[in-house]
């Protein structure tokens, strides 16, 4: 890939230039003088013009292209007039400017996006199994060359890398990521996180419980969109602002739901508060006293399938096993059909 070009002679700048450009995973090539500038300039993914040079610039009549940007400490009159003359689109006054360079930036590094989807899973009631159904639909997707994000959003859930027994894995967690604002570079993320295949988990630190600011979640988010097939969200069950984030970007989100009479209760209340926020919610129903189609009439939600009870789980995910998911397995079966319809366009 081509490298953004700076052009100025201005040291302070370029140095401002150069962490900005940092801050996006982007390396630059820089020109000094105009001339210098001529190889690099229709290739360049994004020009930077300082305002030291761009009469020198336009001078010598570069043709016309998108992506250009004067930058400038101060603007005034004569800042507009050399912003036309070297056919730059915008003025970038720095330090003002900066996260919208680093944007700028972040945008011509990404690989081509990946317009992913994004699934939320909720509980109707403790225990009821959301976040294995979570692990086990990203650890599916993922087997079949969907490059899937896991995300945990449950600060009190003990850490979904836990559940997958990668819990010593190295790599970024939340509290690395909670001071994040605006756009975060999808490649970074990957490079950041624990992975395993094509399956990246962003998960929380044991420890200090703290909260997820819903602009870090949203930037996350909005990373995974553009860089994954599939962006698995594990939400809490009582929904916090980085919870409603998710829910307010989410494709799906499934509502795992015990059959049982408590069950369906509890479930209806969650069910409550995550349709204010979002509008495709459908069951996944485990086994109990109701028939699954009471359940589903009960709570007026569509089924989507049945969450089979397997009676050594428990005792798997402590020996940091994951159940076996496939075609023969129950739960295997439900995780290719689920993947079947939220991921067929």
């Amino acid at each position: 890939m081509t490298r953004p070009l700076v052009i100025t002679e201005d040291h302070e700048l370029l140095d401002d230039l150069v962490r900005i450009a940092a801050a996006a995973g982007a390396h630059l090539d820089v020109a000094h003088a105009p001339l210098h500038a001529r190889p690099f300039w229709n290739q360049a993914p994004l020009v930077v013009v300082g305002e030291d040079l761009a009469d020198a610039l336009s001078a010598t009549g570069p043709p016309g292209r998108g992506r250009v940007f004067l930058a400038t400490r101060e603007s005034t009159p004569d800042t507009w007039r050399r912003c036309v003359a070297v056919g730059a689109q915008h003025v970038v006054e720095l330090p003002s400017g900066e996260r919208h360079l680093v944007e700028e930036f972040a945008d011509v590094m990404e690989p081509a996006p990946r317009a992913g989807v994004i699934v939320c899973v909720a509980g109707g009631r403790g225990g009821a199994g959301a976040s294995v159904l979570s692990a086990c639909l990203a650890l599916t997707a993922s087997r079949r060359d969907r490059r899937t994000l896991l995300l945990d959003a449950d600060p009190l859930g003990g850490g979904i890398d836990a559940l997958l027994g990668q819990e010593e894995a190295t790599g970024a967690r939340w509290t690395d990521l909670v001071a994040r604002e605006g756009r975060v570079s999808s490649a970074a993320l990957r490079a950041a996180l624990p992975a395993y295949g094509d399956l990246t988990v962003l998960s929380f630190h044991r420890g200090e419980v703290e909260a997820i600011p819903p602009e870090a979640m949203r930037s996350v988010l909005e990373a995974g969109r553009r860089g994954f097939d599939l962006v698995v969200v594990d939400l809490p069950r009582h929904l916090d602002p980085a919870a409603t984030e998710a829910l307010s970007r989410s494709a799906t989100t499934l509502l795992v739901v015990t059959a049982d009479v408590r069950g369906v209760l509890a479930a209806a209340q969650v069910l409550s508060e995550i349709s204010r926020n979002t509008t495709d919610v459908r069951a996944i129903i485990r086994p109990g006293v109701l028939d699954d189609d009471v359940v589903a009439s009960s709570l007026d939600v569509p089924c989507a399938g049945a969450l089979p009870d397997q009676p050594r789980l428990s005792a798997a995910l402590n020996r940091g096993e994951m159940p076996a998911l496939t075609d023969r397995t129950p739960l295997g079966r439900l995780c290719v059909s689920l993947l079947s319809d939220l991921l067929t366009p």
